[in-house]
């Protein structure tokens, strides 16, 4: 991997961070959306060589030894650009949550109050691989009014960089604070330990990356946390369920996209149809070089063989991140729910099945950040529910849960209006 390892002076980024958050609130959407095109415009116009250097990073991947299936997924561009631009163009159209009042009322004691939306100020997003993030936060943030410090992985250094200075000519361009997206343009990791404790200037922060990472930040850093990005994804198939129509689900959610937070980890099989539906999953996914790892009922249906092996200790509590699932057959919905509560990480899990009871029974009881009915976990994602990206999925309950997009990178004030009245 490449090492930077040149100097940065937080605390003065910092600073200057929350110089241009408290520019930047104070924009017009016009004027926050034609920073916006001015990036996507940038973008399209530097793509070649953005992927020039993304193609440095993932031959070092290579070299590496890294799973091809994570360089596709998180380190690759090249089949991505054109809906990483187009996600850009899609927050120009997305409404502006920065000054939106709600909450309003009138008091009898002469007091009229409301609430109105502002934006959160400087977020801090330390990352692993995904350069695309460097993208996604940086747009969703300036549409809601806020300053980014960034830390990307050492893994993508040269896409982040190169990134970065085509963002940052797209802002100043525009009129835009030069400091409302700032990069630590160095993989020296003292600098994470640091940014977490930067709390008179960084009111946010956002981990996106593994358990570790996660853990990291949670145990050491004296600002907020979001917690989120880390998936353990279950299927539970119900005996009413259509397994024809159920199986290509299975497989978009396994396949699609597998080293990705919200792909399937684990399937569970009603035992009522287990027989029957159990060897159609595994020669189903078998095509795409899916591997199984299966409770005794499974193994007791299935077999044993060079793609089908017992699961071990701790696999339940892996997300795979690859092309590996977990099967379990279980009893009935409460043994579904009660294996999920057990492994969960509170983030996308779902239900097969043709009864609207059972469905409901399943998503009022499984408390994860996104539940789905027939439908692929695969659209637990910001882009795919219409919010034009995401910073992160929250699988956390404060402040914000799943997708987080727009509305969630802002917080609110009340604005309290009398007629020069005094409390009684």
């Amino acid at each position: 991997m490449v090492q930077v390892t040149q100097e940065v002076k937080l605390l003065e980024m910092g600073k200057r961070a929350k110089e241009a958050a408290f520019q930047l609130a104070n924009f017009s959407t016009e004027q926050k959306n034609q920073a916006l095109i001015a990036i996507a415009d940038a973008l399209e116009a530097n793509t070649p060589t953005i992927l020039e250097q993304n193609k440095i990073d993932i031959e070092r991947a290579h070299e590496n030894g890294t799973d091809p299936i994570w360089i596709r997924d998180r380190i690759d561009l090249e089949r991505r650009m054109a809906g990483i631009i187009q996600d850009v163009r899609n927050v120009v159209n997305l409404p502006d949550p920065v000054g939106t009042t709600f909450a309003e009322n009138s008091l009898d004691t002469g007091i009229d109050i409301h609430k109105v939306r502002v934006p959160l100020g400087v977020l801090g997003v330390i990352y692993e691989s995904r350069p695309n993030v460097t993208v996604d936060i940086s747009t969703l943030a300036l549409k809601a009014g806020n300053a980014v410090i960034l830390r990307g992985g050492s893994d993508v250094i040269n896409t982040n960089l190169e990134v970065v200075r085509v963002l940052t000519e797209a802002l100043v361009s525009a009129g835009l604070p030069e400091d409302t997206m700032q990069y630590i343009a160095s993989t020296d990791r003292r600098y994470v330990g640091e940014m977490l404790k930067m709390h008179d200037s960084i009111d946010m922060i956002i981990p996106r990356g593994g358990s570790g990472l996660h853990n990291f930040c949670r145990e050491n850093s004296t600002i907020p946390v979001i917690i989120g990005g880390m998936g353990i994804v279950h299927y539970y198939v119900d005996e009413s369920a259509n397994q024809e129509k159920s199986l290509p689900v299975i497989y978009n959610a396994k396949t699609q996209r597998p080293a990705v937070c919200n792909s399937v980890d684990t399937l569970l099989v009603h035992e009522s149809i287990a027989h029957e539906f159990l060897p159609k999953v595994v020669d189903d996914l078998t095509r795409a070089d899916v591997v199984f790892k299966a409770d005794e009922q499974t193994l007791a249906i299935i077999g044993e063989n060079d793609r089908v092996s017992p699961v071990a200790e701790g696999d339940f509590d892996t997300e795979w991140m690859g092309l590996t699932l977990n099967l379990k057959v279980v009893s009935d919905v409460d043994d579904a729910i009660d294996h999920i509560r057990q492994h969960t990480t509170f983030h996308s899990d779902g239900i097969l099945t043709e009864d609207a009871e059972q469905a409901a029974y399943f998503l009022n009881r499984v408390d994860s950040a996104a539940v789905f009915w027939n439908a692929s976990t695969r659209f637990n994602d910001g882009s795919a529910l219409g919010l034009g990206a995401e910073v992160a999925i929250s699988t956390q309950k404060l402040h914000a849960r799943g997708p987080m997009a727009l509305e969630e990178l802002t917080t609110y004030k009340w604005v309290v209006t009398g007629n020069y009245t005094s409390r009684p």
